[in-house]
């Protein structure tokens, strides 16, 4: 969260600590975990592929997964933002709520941390950074093609986007 150099240390000790486990929520857990020696925050979603095929998701904070099958897109994470939040109860956020975020790596627990699960073949994981120039609608024409993390990346980098910007497609 935030372009200083504790945001990437922290953003960096959140990947690594996650992508040793094979449960999404534990993994977003041990992200947590891993951030207590450091001064940053970050936001984060996991996915694990399941025996059979789909995958399993957990979150915190506004990173999404999108799950395709090649020709249809869905968002299956819900922001975890003041926006979202507010709109839940039917009420209009100010645009600026999108970027105030309402769980994060740090302060994940047990019942905070958002889940959702798949049969799809692909996902999605992206940041705001990539999901806020480019919308669904960019997100999936690149998804239904051959996707790939670098594509959506440069496409939102293209559309002018100015947060980071991180994906990750898996198949």
């Amino acid at each position: 969260m935030g372009d200083t150099a504790a945001a990437a240390d922290a953003a960096w000790a959140a990947a690594r600590a996650a992508a040793l486990l094979v449960d999404p929520v534990a993994a977003v857990l041990a992200a947590r975990d891993a951030l207590q020696v450091h001064s940053g925050d970050a936001v984060i979603v996991v996915a694990v592929a399941r025996p059979g095929g789909g995958f399993d998701v957990a979150w915190a904070g506004d990173a999404r997964a999108y799950a395709s099958d090649g020709s249809d897109l869905v968002q299956l994470t819900t922001d975890h933002t003041v926006a979202e939040y507010l709109r839940s109860r039917g009420i209009v956020a100010q645009p600026r709520m999108e970027h105030v975020v309402t769980n994060t790596v740090r302060l994940a627990t047990v019942e905070t941390i958002g889940r959702a699960s798949t049969r799809a073949g692909c996902v999605a994981l992206v940041s705001d950074g990539v999901y806020g120039p480019l919308g669904r609608d960019g997100i999936e024409a690149i998804m239904s093609g051959h996707a790939t993390a670098q594509r959506l990346v440069r496409a939102a980098m293209y559309a002018h986007g100015t947060d980071n910007a991180t994906a990750l497609v898996v198949s």
